[in-house]
């Protein structure tokens, strides 16, 4: 009688088995085990699965056993803890950047990093529909392009797209390229997430400056034979500290600015800014204290910081408080109640 091919095959399906099957709260017996080997058409027997269990551990498997009414198997550490892949869960289910198919399918990827159980608690707290999410599928290689770009010092050129309104259209929201349809000519330097957005820290190339482009709205990405320029411009900037300075990825002109900050708000200017700052007391109040920072100046700061309302105040340089007093009676002068 010829021998079935699969039997080559046990060691590997018994792994296969004791990843899927098991955790700490699910073992399997012997003849468990056994069962399961014969669902793939594999018979063996009690000697032989002792033996292939040895193996197994030998080769770095953590095969732990526990005794009640019979001894049961199972895989004790993992590459990942549950904890580690509810993390993940949870970071895909929230990146605007991920497409709502995309994040489903990397999701279900993740919960192969578990067994079968532990899967279903992953399950449990997957909630991706109505969430915003980008529509360009072509994300993903968008991002692997660039990075490929930049390990080959390559420039790169792309449409660039924006959204248009739509008001007498059943559409009412679609995307038209920038500049005409003209093709943006990029040296690509970094990648950065920001404010669960994807962005291209480049040079370009026409106007010879540093700007962000959000991936998602990126189209038709392709190497080009130039090298990249703005070789000087980057070497002159911290790549992390340029990203935590820059306000939702509107790129300004650098200014180190100070202000007066309640005390209570210590946890947000942290979290904004790094621990690494330069703190002193404010001696016109003790309740405040003095803090001096570089941000990129633009709007999306002078919102961030009209939004700490009277806990913030911005105290130097002269300029920038004049400017941003004028964009803040700007704002004000649209809700001023019409003469009658």
């Amino acid at each position: 009688m010829a021998k079935n091919p699969r039997q080559k095959q046990k060691l590997l399906y018994i792994q296969k088995i004791l990843l899927e099957k098991t955790d700490e709260n699910h073992g399997l017996s012997v003849n468990e085990i056994i069962s399961e080997l014969e669902a793939y058409g594999i018979t063996a027997e009690r000697k032989s699965i002792y033996d292939d269990l040895r193996i197994l551990e030998t080769f770095g498997l953590d095969i732990c056993s526990e005794k009640s009414k019979t001894v049961k198997y199972y895989i004790g550490s993992r590459d990942f803890q549950i904890s580690e892949l509810k993390l993940l869960v949870d970071a895909i289910q929230s990146s605007k950047f991920i497409t709502e198919k995309k994040s489903l399918e990397l999701i279900k990827k993740v919960e192969a990093l578990s067994s079968e159980n532990e899967a279903k608690q992953l399950q449990n707290q997957v909630v991706v529909s109505n969430r915003v999410k980008t529509a360009n599928e072509t994300i993903y290689y968008n991002v692997d392009r660039l990075h490929d770009a930049i390990s080959r010092n390559r420039a790169v050129e792309f449409f660039y797209n924006r959204w248009k309104l739509n008001l007498g259209s059943t559409e009412k929201l679609t995307f038209e390229r920038r500049r005409n349809g003209e093709k943006y000519l990029v040296s690509p330097w970094a990648l950065c997430w920001d404010d669960e957005n994807y962005y291209l820290i480049g040079f370009d190339e026409k106007y010879e400056q540093i700007r962000h482009y959000r991936v998602d709205k990126m189209e038709k990405i392709e190497l080009t034979d130039k090298k990249r320029s703005g070789t000087e411009q980057f070497s002159k900037i911290d790549l992390a500290k340029y990203s935590q300075a820059t306000f939702g990825m509107f790129a300004g002109e650098s200014v180190k600015v100070t202000l007066s900050v309640d005390n209570s708000l210590v946890g947000v200017i942290a979290d904004r800014f790094g621990k690494n700052i330069f703190i002193t007391a404010d001696e016109e109040n003790e309740n405040r204290f003095l803090v001096s920072v570089n941000v990129n100046l633009s709007e999306q700061f002078f919102g961030w910081l009209f939004a700490l309302g009277e806990n913030a105040k911005l105290i130097s340089p002269e300029d920038v408080v004049k400017k941003f007093k004028k964009h803040s009676r700007k704002v004000s002068n649209m809700y001023k109640e019409a003469r009658v």
